[in-house]
Formats: structure tokens, sequence, C-alpha cells
């Protein structure tokens, strides 16, 4: 059976009550729940993410981490945007479902190829009980208010020792416009993030942060100006492309050439101590 065969059959058994929206795209036959973010983010990020550094050594290390400690079946990429990390994961053997609440977004992964897709929350979805064997909130949860109620309602729906993938924004010491603009609600730390797993019953298999070379000149670029009032929510959108090496150059090529050696370095388990996101790969605990 195709990977899109798998993964079908697996959300038809794990959410029954879905229904047709359009080609290759189910929801469900209300929608209540609100979002926090902007409603042009996907347009944006589809225009940046393909030449983004930062999108695709993310997507690099996701992958990495998703082969060490790998899901016993399909994966639901919760809030998965345009489908990017989906994408990847699947072309290294991964099968995954992208649900995404935004209607923009469930296209443009529908677009990559990517069926079935999901538009929809996590609560409208109405999985089973104890059904996924893994979830991953890609810089998902910073965007939900009580983020301690959706790690709990993930713990529901996975099955016993189904696995957890999440990264987040790392230290609030970074916060700046463009976390505004982005419609985040915090970022986090190693011991945080980690506590708050915990708390929400599920035990940690790996934790790191990523993109080491980036915290000095992300506090000169954006936190600083942010506090002072310097970073206009317009500045950040128009920075955006240059901001994530969309248009290549010297210093995009020096800063992958970091970031690739950063990439070996977490090969095998190795963690950084510091860095402007964090990436953790958890499991649920005998219950």
């Amino acid at each position: 059976m195709s990977s899109a065969g798998v993964e079908a059959e697996a959300l038809r058994r794990w959410a029954p009550g879905l229904v047709p929206l359009e080609e290759g795209i189910w929801t469900v036959a209300e929608r209540s729940a609100a979002v926090s973010y902007p409603e042009d983010g996907h347009v944006r990020c589809r225009q940046v993410e393909d030449d983004s550094f930062w999108f695709q050594h993310r997507n690099r290390c996701i992958t990495q981490v998703v082969s060490a400690w790998p899901p016993k079946g399909p994966l639901v990429d919760m809030g998965g945007g345009n489908g990017y990390v989906a994408a990847g994961l699947r072309a290294a053997g991964f099968p995954s479902v992208v649900v995404e609440p935004g209607l923009g977004g469930a296209r443009q992964a529908r677009a990559r190829g990517l069926a079935p897709v999901v538009c929809a929350t996590l609560e409208e979805v109405g999985f089973r009980p104890r059904s996924l064997p893994a979830l991953g909130f890609f810089d998902v949860i910073e965007h939900v208010e009580d983020d301690a109620r959706l790690l709990t309602r993930a713990w529901e729906l996975l099955e016993d020792g189904g696995r957890l993938y999440l990264t987040v924004p790392a230290f609030g010491w970074l916060w700046a416009e463009d976390d505004v603009v982005a419609g985040h609600f915090r970022r986090y730390t190693q011991a945080t993030l980690c506590e708050l797993l915990q708390r929400t019953g599920f035990a940690v298999d790996f934790a790191s942060y990523l993109f080491a070379p980036l915290p000095l000149p992300l506090w000169l670029l954006r936190a600083l100006p942010s506090r002072l009032g310097w970073r206009s929510p317009d500045a950040v959108r128009e920075r955006q492309d240059l901001e994530h090496g969309a248009r290549g150059g010297l210093a995009a090529a020096a800063l992958r050439a970091m970031l690739s050696m950063e990439q070996a370095w977490l090969r095998g388990g190795r963690r950084l101590p510091l860095g402007t996101s964090l990436l953790v790969a958890a499991h649920v605990e005998g219950r």
C-alpha cells in the first residue's frame, strides 16, 4: 500500500466523523475554534520556506530526531501549515497526516501532493482516545494560550508509548515584535518545556536547542529594536525574505555551513546548550 493509502486508512480509524471538504481535504461538520495565527501567515511562509535556511535546517533536525526515536505508525502533524514538515517526513519514510486549522494552509499542503489533509483543530477532529501512534507540534504550542491543556489532550489521544515531537521558539529574552506578529503567547526554555511535558504525562527522550549561531544576532536585530520601539509589524513583514536567507548570498551560505555542523553535532543524541529554537522528542509513560 502507498504512503497515502496507509495514511488514509489510519485516518478513517482515528477519526470516523470527518467529512470531505474538497479533493484530498477533509474537515468536520461544524467548526468554531479560534486560532492565534495571522491570516496571511501561510502565504508568507509559503513564499520563503522552500529556500529558507531556517525551514530547511529545522526539517533536517526534525527528521533526524524522528529517525532516532521513531513512531510505530503514521504521525499526525498538528498545525502542519503548508505541509513542509510532513512532506519532509514522508520523503524520509515516515507516513504523515497534516491537520491544519486554516483552509489556506490545508490547500497549500494538498498542493504539495499530501493527502489526506484535515482542515480542523485538534479539538474539532474527534480523534478516538488512545488511537494515535505519534503527534507533532512543530512551532505550534506557543500559539495556544493554554499549552498545558493542549498537551494533556495530546496525552489522551496518543496510544500507550505514543510519540510526541515538538519545536518551539526559545528564551523569553529573545521576545520581539516578530512574536507578536506571529501570534505567539510565549517562548520556552528547555527546563520550562520539559517540566510542562512531565507534568502532562510525558517522558522526555531528547531535548536540545537549535540554531546555536543565532541568539546574539536575533537579540541585536529583533529583540533589542523591539524593546526600543524601532521594529514595527510592517518592518517585520518587509524583512522576512531577507532574514530567512531566501535571497542567498555569502552570509546565508556561511550560516548554512555552520548549521550543517550543528546538525552533525546533534547526530547521535548530542545536545546544544543554546539556540533560538527547541526540539524535543517525548513519549507517553505507562498509564
